[in-house]
């Protein structure tokens, strides 16, 4: 299957009414962030992703990227669609002018992701990476680095890459042992890095890449992790490009999905050093690399809704043409969507998917007015939120991707399990992405301990009370939204009471935060979900009244957030019931019981 069209309608509502777009565009550098530029944009995406990215995404699952005398080969057809890509300034859509780019808002930039994510995952992956390496770099190298690197890779001459993990690390970067010693006005880098995306391809002219390393007088732990850029070829004086530095993909790992997206084993110094530049501060590296690595996160939160809404639509056209049974007051046999459980199952993977796109798309917008808003109260509220939310929309997002995947393959039946149809792809490279950039656990933990515990719930407060004041807010009368009010409401309780249970209990007991984490944060998504649902059901019922634009489009805003009241914000009560129980079950047994 090679289909995809991007959902315009829904993309455009979302960045319009819940994201609040009119407003981002007031921000300084965004004044040319029309609503008529910002269509032309989305159109655009969105030919390149159905007409160029799409074509090619089942050629690149089967057959996948290779390490062949020591270069990396991707599959037919991605260099020719990433210079397309590159010819058309797309890397660029929110990057600094001063350097090339468009400057766009983050918020468009993330609409625009979500087409080539969905469109094709393992190519979507390198602009991803590459966005990421550009904030970092953006945020925390000199004046020199930043002049040298950042107008090839916002032109998307060159890409960027996140070279973090090690076989013996994991996720514990405390245990980095990559070194790097100074050697005159640059440092000699050596080490290996394994699961680094994109690590090295043919793509475009150069590969930069951010490297934690250690110094040889660094502390031990975290404290002493610095971050280093290093360029698979050295840059010469002019800007051009020269020899190759000692930096080597030395094998590619064998995945279960995402297979046109090189994984690479990367070793550094093999020859006596790779030539790097410090980045930032010394021993500073890992909140450095934060910088990335939070950019990166929303943009894999953003690769959740992605996949979700391209599992919906194959499903969906499935549905339509897949002849079997019969149903109630139609005649005959009928199209498999005639059937009340596929009805079921279509309207979890839609309602789910809607959900989870205003939930990255509004926290896209925080990060536009965390970075630009000239109102400091304002800047302040919507730093707290974008920390608060980041978490959540990497963690949830990439959680609910998954059963959306696998409901598109249940929809499609026993077909749904032959690779042919394309289903099994999008269920298997889904897989990845509660993986990459931090586990679904490391996520929660960021959002118990670091974003709930460290300010004593301040901002979830904040986010509790804007969202009661809405449901509170809505017309008591309405009977066709009166299930949404009540369960979002009741969700709101829930999550509200979970998170002060864990601010009571969280320090008393060493194991609390870690047991309860993921049922918190999946409850906290579960809860936004269904509160911009309730937002979006509001403003179509408003669309409605006023006999303004496309009425069944309205129409089905309204009965997408009562579905989700009534089919899945229940799931908060359960995700309280097991916030509530505590640790105690969770490690009563002994390990070696286990």
């Amino acid at each position: 299957m090679t289909s995809y069209s991007a959902p315009m309608r829904e993309m455009q509502f979302t960045i319009n009414e819940l994201a609040e777009m009119e407003h981002i565009a007031k921000l300084p550098g965004f004044e040319d962030a029309t609503p008529d530029l910002i269509e032309a944009v989305l159109e655009e995406a969105g030919k390149l992703a159905s007409g160029v990215l799409a074509p090619i995404n089942t050629i690149g699952d089967q057959q996948g990227s290779r390490l062949v005398d020591g270069k990396v080969q991707v599959p037919d057809g991605f260099a020719e669609a990433y210079q397309q890509f590159a010819e058309g300034g797309w890397m660029g859509i929110s990057q600094n002018p001063d350097y090339g780019g468009q400057g766009l808002p983050h918020l468009v930039q993330t609409a625009v992701s979500e087409m080539w994510n969905a469109a094709n995952i393992s190519f979507g992956l390198n602009p991803l990476l590459t966005t990421g390496a550009i904030e970092a770099l953006s945020a925390h190298a000199d004046d020199q680095l930043k002049e040298t690197y950042l107008p090839h890779m916002i032109s998307g001459e060159w890409s960027g890459t996140m070279d973090l993990t090690e076989p013996q690390a994991g996720s514990d970067l405390s245990a980095v042992r990559t070194k790097a010693v100074p050697h005159g006005d640059h440092y000699l880098i050596s080490g290996q890095k394994i699961f680094i995306t994109w690590g090295d391809h043919e793509l475009n002219e150069n590969v930069i890449h951010l490297v934690l390393a250690r110094l040889p007088d660094a502390p031990e732990g975290v404290k002493g992790i610095s971050l280093f850029l290093v360029p698979k070829f050295l840059v010469q004086a002019d800007g051009s490009k020269g020899e190759r530095n000692d930096v080597h993909a030395v094998s590619l790992e064998h995945k279960l999905g995402v297979h046109a997206s090189p994984t690479c084993v990367m070793s550094f110094g093999d020859k006596g050093g790779a030539v790097g530049y410090l980045v930032g501060s010394e021993n500073q590296g890992l909140s450095h690399m934060f910088t990335m690595m939070n950019h990166a996160r929303l943009g894999v939160g953003m690769q959740g809704v992605a996949i979700a809404d391209r599992a919906y639509q194959q499903a969906l056209e499935y549905a339509r043409d897949r002849v079997q049974g019969s149903a109630p007051g139609v005649e005959g046999r009928v199209p498999i969507i005639h059937h009340a459980d596929v009805r079921r199952m279509l309207m979890l993977m839609r309602t789910m998917t809607e959900a989870m796109r205003a939930l990255a798309y509004v926290t896209a917008a925080s990060l536009d007015l965390a970075h630009h808003s000239e109102d400091a109260a304002e800047a302040t509220h919507h730093s707290a939120r974008l920390d608060l939310l980041v978490p959540v929309a990497k963690g949830w997002c990439t959680e609910i991707a998954q059963e959306v995947a696998t409901l598109g393959v249940q929809v499609h039946g026993g077909m749904g399990f032959i690779e042919e149809t394309g289903a099994a792809q999008h269920f298997r490279d889904a897989r990845i992405i509660t993986i990459y950039e931090g586990t679904t656990g490391i996520q929660a933990a960021d959002l118990v301990g670091r974003k709930i515990l460290r300010d004593q719930g301040a901002a979830m407060h904040a986010l509790l009370e804007e969202m009661e004041t809405f449901i509170t807010g809505m017309a008591a009368d309405d009977t066709e939204l009166g299930p949404v009010q009540q369960r979002v409401s009741e969700g709101i309780q829930a999550l509200a009471k979970a998170s002060e249970w864990l601010l009571r209990n969280g320090k008393s007991d060493p194991h609390v935060a870690g047991a309860v984490a993921s049922n918190l944060l999946m409850l906290m998504g579960t809860v936004l979900g269904g509160y911009q649902l309730a937002r979006a059901a509001v403003i179509a019922q408003q669309k409605l009244a006023a006999a303004e634009g496309d009425a069944d489009f309205y129409r089905a805003k309204v009965v997408s957030a009562v579905f989700y009241a009534e089919h899945v914000l229940p799931r908060s009560k359960t995700y309280l019931d097991i916030v509530l129980a505590g640790a105690t079950s969770t490690v009563a047994v002994p390990i070696e019981q286990l």
